[in-house]
């Protein structure tokens, strides 16, 4: 074991899969000797050479343009969008292209080896560009999966399943933890299966639910709740695409109550669709309405940050208020 930040875990998980299979490539804007914007993919372009490890131009709608007809050959293909922001560009290549290779061929051929990461979230004075959580838009689209880890172990164990995954997956990089979070990491190799949740913390009068770097929101959240006598169960969601309904729905029928949390705006979030099949699947055993306590419907603010991002005092006010129900 070693104590690493989040991205030494990411460093280390593309560092096995480039050792484990000499076709896979990792490719993005100053991914190479700069080593990426935030020195992700740092040492990787020396330690396997420029033809592995190299910069693209910068044209995000080419990046997965190429990063498709690599990985329909067949070679592990890892590419990066140097902020989620900028993936808007390549959107017509993900949705139409990478989500419907297989389908359109019959399964006669696809890009299941492509692993698109990139940072995404708010939390480092970025403004409305550099901040931004687009998982929703594309959870939207069958034929994709889509991961968000929440502490550095959980980085290298789902990147690895994410990179090994015969599907296209979307692995999105909480940034504002890439340093802020630290912790024991094997350096050997692990996986952590995508698509199941997990229980973080055990609690009996409501379930509190999030993803990436709003877990760390909602146990500060659940420690200040315990102090007034209010059990929270805590569950990182993991995987947006597919998402383990049965995980929550289990924990629901328990406590009776949920909350969803995440960054992205409260309007059509992923939250929304949680909210949606938890109420279908537990309506008989809810003891309040489901709640969300999530993004303003307004552009990630600079100035306004710290009250547009959902915080534990409102994570709080939201556990009290549906306790209180």
């Amino acid at each position: 074991m070693a104590k690493v930040n989040m991205l030494k875990a990411i460093n280390s998980a593309l560092e096995i899969s480039m050792i484990e299979n000499p076709m896979a490539c990792i490719f993005g804007e100053d991914v190479g000797v700069f080593g990426g914007v935030f020195r992700a993919t740092s040492g990787l372009q020396e330690q396997f050479g420029r033809h592995r490890v190299f910069n693209t131009p910068l044209t995000e709608q080419g990046i997965l343009g190429f990063a498709n007809g690599l990985a329909a050959f067949g070679a592990p293909t890892i590419a990066e969008i140097q902020f989620a922001d900028y993936i808007f560009p390549a959107f017509d290549q993900i949705v139409n292209e990478t989500a419907k290779f297989r389908y359109r061929s019959g399964n006669e051929f696809n890009v299941g080896n492509l692993t698109i990461r990139t940072p995404y979230g708010g939390g480092i004075a970025g403004g409305l560009y550099h901040s931004q959580s687009p998982e929703a838009y594309f959870a939207h689209t069958p034929g994709l999966k889509i991961v968000v880890p929440r502490n550095p172990y959980e980085a290298k164990g789902l990147l690895r399943a994410a990179i090994k995954d015969q599907n296209p997956v979307l692995f999105f990089e909480p940034k504002r933890l890439y340093r802020a979070s630290i912790g024991e990491v094997p350096e050997d190799d692990y996986i952590i299966p995508l698509g199941k949740a997990q229980v973080v913390k055990e609690g009996s009068d409501v379930t509190l639910l999030a993803w990436g770097a709003q877990m760390e929101i909602i146990e500060d959240a659940a420690k200040q709740a315990e102090e007034a006598g209010i059990s929270c169960e805590v569950i990182d969601l993991r995987s947006i695409i597919p998402w383990d309904v049965e995980t929550i729905a289990k924990s629901v029928t328990k406590t009776g109550r949920l909350i969803v949390s995440h960054e992205a705006p409260v309007t059509n979030g992923f939250g929304s669709e949680i909210a949606a099949t938890i109420g279908e699947e537990c309506f008989l055993h809810l003891e309040s309405p489901i709640m969300r306590v999530c993004g303003l419907d307004t552009p990630y603010p600079l100035a306004l940050e710290k009250e547009y991002v959902p915080d534990a005092l409102k994570v709080l006010a939201a556990i009290k208020k549906s306790v209180s129900f």
